[in-house]
């Protein structure tokens, strides 16, 4: 249960990967409200994808803290992992299957069932403008289509918390539009969002709050518009970003 208005608190989040003498995280702290959009922004090798796999409890931490919905991460993982939902950056779908297929699979995992699963995956492809193409396989949908599934299946079990890694890449106008329109209107009924994308005015305008990390550390944190602030030649997110992470390449 989310309780002080807190979703996600961290502290002292370290991972270091064996073989390796720098920590790929390094005594991260953050609070997280409830209801929030927030935005973990950084390059390449920055550790955003390693703290989602942390927090979803798909990879271990080496020291630190969290606790997420009121609970332990480390105590409580099955209580955590029914409230959360996770859409990965790679399409975890399967491919010969069709769309509905997938999402009564996934519906069963998380232990929907009968006419309520049902139910709620025709309002989800109703939503994601899926319906009519429901029963083709995952093989022939388009980039923005499986972008679209992916997100549905993260959603199936109305999660109080939603972890998104980079949930519009790849994907066209069009399909980002019918993303973000909805991740606004499911923040809006009371799902905290924690978010990662390389693309700085889309997580300007939808985040109510951000932080940057690199090199595993948080380097500032707090909402778009205080961020911009912090500079008088700020015009916008990139200009904040590209000031504190510099402009070297990072492949």
């Amino acid at each position: 249960m989310i309780t002080n208005g807190i979703a996600i608190q961290i502290q002292n989040l370290t991972k270091l990967y064996r073989g390796n003498t720098k920590p790929a995280l390094d005594h991260i702290s953050l609070s997280i409200e409830a209801n929030a959009i927030y935005g973990l922004l950084g390059p390449n090798g920055a550790g955003k994808t390693t703290t989602i796999k942390i927090l979803c409890g798909l990879l271990s931490l080496t020291g630190g803290e969290v606790i997420i919905g009121g609970y332990s991460l480390g105590h409580d993982y099955k209580k955590i992992r029914k409230i959360i939902g996770v859409v990965p950056q790679d399409i975890a779908l399967y491919p010969t299957l069709t769309a509905r297929e997938n999402l009564s699979i996934f519906g069963g995992i998380y232990g929907l069932k009968g006419k309520s699963l049902s139910n709620r995956i025709e309002e989800l492809l109703v939503i994601f403008g899926l319906e009519k193409s429901q029963h083709h396989k995952i093989c022939q949908y388009s980039s923005g289509m499986k972008r679209r599934i992916n997100l549905i299946v993260g959603l199936l079990h109305s999660p109080q918390i939603l972890f998104l890694d980079e949930p519009t890449v790849g994907v066209d106008v069009q399909s980002k539009k019918v993303i973000l329109d909805n991740l606004l209107e499911i923040n809006k009924n009371g799902t905290t969002i924690i978010y990662t994308s390389h693309y700085l005015e889309e997580a300007e305008n939808i985040c109510s709050r951000i932080a940057i990390i690199d090199e595993g550390q948080i380097i500032i944190e707090g909402s778009p518009k205080e961020l911009i602030r912090l500079g008088s030649s700020f015009s916008n997110l990139e200009d904040v970003y590209l000031h504190l992470t510099g402009k070297k390449l990072r492949d």
